[in-house]
């Protein structure tokens, strides 16, 4: 790993960038930091300064749209690494985001240590998991399952509505079916799949979908 690298760190809080900048500061003398609170200013940064090497990202930032933002990022410079830093828990993200693209999941609420190590193997291998997300592909590798395999064909045809936006409204009208119906589906695949939203059912689609 060189001693000298630039580092983009994407975060809405205040808080959350200046902690982060202070503990990698004081581990790599030789950082360059710049910070982002939008998806829109990490954008203008990674346009404006071609050095940068790693970018630290939050999931939950305005104008981000989820695992779409690793995409976006890959176009403008796709030899740039991206290391998730987020709030969420690992077992219900990380794997969308890994698969998406990015070079490793890193959860907020981790050590100081964490975050030196995370930035370390990412830089020097290409790649951060932690020990609980190695437990996690473990299972996965091992069970080789498709969450939407789980869903009946009513309810595919109800989650592909969702995700290419549809209202509960218009899915009552083209199925021909009660909005309380639509409610109940849509309450049963999340249930499934262990989500609370429709952006994480896109994520799950867009990787899944034609598995």
């Amino acid at each position: 790993m060189k001693n000298n690298f630039s580092l983009l760190i994407v975060d809405d809080h205040s808080v959350v960038r200046q902690g982060a900048s202070l503990s990698l500061k004081k581990h790599f003398p030789g950082i360059t930091i710049y910070n982002a609170s939008d998806f829109e200013q990490t954008i203008d940064v990674l346009e404006q300064t071609p050095s940068v090497d790693l970018v630290l990202l939050d999931i939950n930032i305005p104008g981000g749209n989820s695992t779409d933002m690793i995409a976006q990022i890959r176009a403008l410079r796709d030899e740039i690494k991206i290391l998730i830093f987020s709030a969420y828990e690992e077992q219900h993200y990380a794997m969308r985001y890994i698969r998406a693209g990015a070079n490793g999941y890193l959860n907020k609420n981790g050590e100081e240590e964490e975050i030196i190590s995370a930035v370390s193997e990412v830089l020097s291998k290409g790649e951060y998991v932690s020990e609980e997300l190695r437990d996690i592909i473990k299972e996965l590798d091992k069970k080789k399952v498709n969450p939407l395999e789980e869903l009946s064909e009513r309810e595919l045809e109800i989650a592909k509505l969702l995700v290419d936006g549809v209202t509960n409204l218009e899915i009552s009208n083209r199925l021909n079916i009660h909005m309380s119906t639509v409610s109940t589906y849509k309450m049963r695949i999340f249930k499934k799949l262990d989500i609370d939203n429709v952006v994480c059912l896109a994520d799950i689609y867009r990787l899944y979908a034609n598995s």
